[in-house]
């Protein structure tokens, strides 16, 4: 990701994981990273934040551990990300490493990040699935052209890729104070500044299959929960979390991150 979350983001990820849960392990068969191991929840943690820090599908993790909507946790709990033998979903799927197909606009800053010390990490444990599944089949033209709305209608300065340095998402250029609008109707599912390299961020749940992202926000104008409309403003752009201010906007199907400008309208 462009600035903070470009090429620290496994780095911070990792540190992150060890200061709070020490049994997280990165699976190298993923691309984007997942992480398996288990979770010990924090105050200002949801299901949707948990996923969402380590690449999994929140139903997924809510059938593992036997949470029921609306999959209320509480601090101290245990959040395992052990998928069982036999059991696969879309999350847990490795993804193929693709070559680049975006093309990057010209960067005009970049990010020194806080040095970290790299946890020990043990070799992650091999996780074998005894049931075989078929790759989803996707469309030459995977563009849903309905139900999307641009967050922002900045110039983007950073495009989606899952090959060299990861973005999973966009970024796009504003200024401090500017609307940051949902590109979906949904429901508020986490708001608050507890993922690391995120700053300030907004999830919002569309649905069993999408979750969208906006991070880096100066201000939060919604609170889990809430029931949004698209276009409503939730946020306003800020630079939480990078050195310009810029929104980072992400959209995830069934946990698995996907480039935004094949759902968001063309400009």
């Amino acid at each position: 990701m462009f600035y903070a979350l470009r090429s620290v983001a496994l780095s911070i990820t990792l540190f992150l994981c060890a200061c709070t849960s020490p049994s997280i392990y990165r699976d190298p068969a993923f691309n984007p990273p997942v992480y398996w191991g288990s979770h010990v929840v924090e105050k200002g943690d949801t299901l949707y934040s948990i996923a969402w820090r380590y690449g999994r599908d929140y139903k997924e993790l809510a059938r593992i551990n036997r949470i029921s909507a609306p999959y209320m946790i509480k601090p101290g709990q245990r959040i395992s990300l052990v998928v069982p033998d036999g059991y696969q979903t879309a999350s847990t799927q490795p993804s193929r490493k693709t070559k680049k197909t975006t093309v990057k606009t010209k960067k005009t800053s970049s990010v020194k990040p806080k040095k970290t010390t790299p946890p020990k990490t043990a070799q992650a444990p091999v996780y074998k699935n005894t049931q075989k599944k078929k790759a989803p089949v996707t469309s030459k033209t995977d563009r849903i052209v309905t139900g999307w709305g641009w967050p922002h209608h900045g110039p983007i300065i950073d495009t989606f890729s899952i090959a060299g340095d990861i973005n999973k998402g966009v970024d796009i250029a504003g200024k401090i104070g500017d609307p940051v609008l949902a590109a979906a109707s949904g429901e508020v599912v986490y708001a608050g500044n507890g993922l690391l390299g995120y700053g300030k961020l907004v999830i919002l749940s569309h649905g069993d299959e999408y979750i969208s992202a906006y991070a880096h926000n100066s201000k939060i104008l919604v609170k889990e929960g809430d029931f949004i409309n698209r276009g409503q403003k939730i946020a306003e752009i800020g630079e939480t979390g990078t050195n310009r201010p810029m929104l980072h906007f992400e959209i995830r199907k069934n946990g698995n991150p996907v480039d935004p400008l094949k759902y968001l309208p063309k400009r």
